[in-house]
């Protein structure tokens, strides 16, 4: 089975820096302004509600006069929400779909802008307990798809079928999976089922800490979450790519040997002959600063490098008021 290339705006911003050994990660602190005070409201993925929680409460530590409600139920609802003006922020898993920027285009005549404000790896979770060391792409398709096409279409349905042995050999794989309104799900369905469906048996989660947690609790599990959801009782099993496995680290998620690296996004609505509104752009400043992606961090994603910073701030022209 061919490995998928990484989405095309995530590959081309990193292919800014050019191997794991010369990411510069020195960003630069946040500048503070006066008197920012004003409602943002945030629409979209779960993946990120965590992270939007964590940037949201930095930002208005710094600002107390500016007030920000999230809401974090999936990342097919970031469209709708910032089209009807719902919301200003719309976070996103996934990048969005060539209908949903259409859309934007017949209201406002310009494109939604996707904003890289930091770095997943998509980790495949079994049990703690569980010996599983590597599991490659045309596996996973096999486990999770209804119709397989790798493997010459032949179902994986047991862990003996991953080579596991003993009381495992027997046991069948409970799978996990996020429901259809995530931009996690959009995105496995499509980097690694190619498209297709997935087993009727596979259980579906609204959130993507229910499905760790669904995990943690069942033996004989797998699902697949961000790399930010990761907990002491279930381990992210290493990936083949190609002639060894990997492992869902930093240099291994930036240099693509980890094969399901993506970017996650925050949407905004900007004109190209107008300036950023100031309060999303003052948000997005922050979250691309030291101190929003020290949060990054804290919430267990990979943070972007200072090349990444620059190209996005230069996009909505606040590189100069941001440094």
């Amino acid at each position: 089975m061919k490995l998928r290339a990484l989405p095309a705006v995530f590959a081309a911003i990193v292919a800014l820096t050019a191997g794991a050994a010369a990411f510069d990660m020195e960003l630069s602190p946040y500048n503070v302004v006066n008197g920012l005070s004003g409602k943002l409201k945030s629409v979209g993925s779960d993946t990120m509600h965590h992270e939007m929680e964590l940037w949201a409460e930095g930002f208005q530590s710094i600002y107390p006069n500016v007030s920000i409600e999230l809401i974090g139920k999936g990342s097919n609802t970031a469209p709708p929400a910032l089209l009807s003006g719902e919301a200003q922020l719309g976070p996103m898993s996934r990048q969005m779909t060539p209908d949903e920027i259409g859309a934007f285009e017949a209201k406002y005549g310009y494109k939604p802008t996707a904003v890289l404000v930091a770095i997943d790896a998509l980790a495949i979770y079994v049990h703690k307990d569980n010996p599983l060391q590597c599991i490659s792409m045309e596996q996973i398709e096999r486990v999770f798809a209804a119709d397989p096409k790798g493997g010459g279409g032949k179902s994986i349905r047991t862990w003996g079928e991953l080579g596991l042995t003993g009381e495992w050999a027997t046991k069948p794989i409970d799978m996990q999976s996020r429901n259809n309104l995530s931009g996690t799900y959009k995105y496995f369905k499509q980097h690694v089922l190619g498209g297709g469906d997935f087993k009727d048996v596979v259980q579906m989660q609204v959130g993507s800490e229910a499905v760790v947690s669904e995990v943690a609790k069942d033996k004989y599990a797998m699902g697949y979450s961000g790399i930010g959801y990761k907990t002491a009782d279930v381990r992210a099993v290493p990936l083949n790519s190609g002639k060894s496995c990997y492992e869902a680290t930093f240099d291994n998620t930036y240099s693509k040997k980890y094969p399901l690296a993506r970017g996650l996004y925050i949407y905004v609505l900007k004109d190209p002959k107008k300036p950023i509104d100031t309060l999303s752009g003052e948000f997005v400043k922050y979250v691309l600063s030291k101190d929003g992606q020290t949060q990054a961090k804290r919430g267990g994603y990979y943070p972007i490098t200072r090349n990444i910073r620059e190209h996005e701030l230069t996009r909505l022209g606040l590189l100069a008021s941001a440094r």
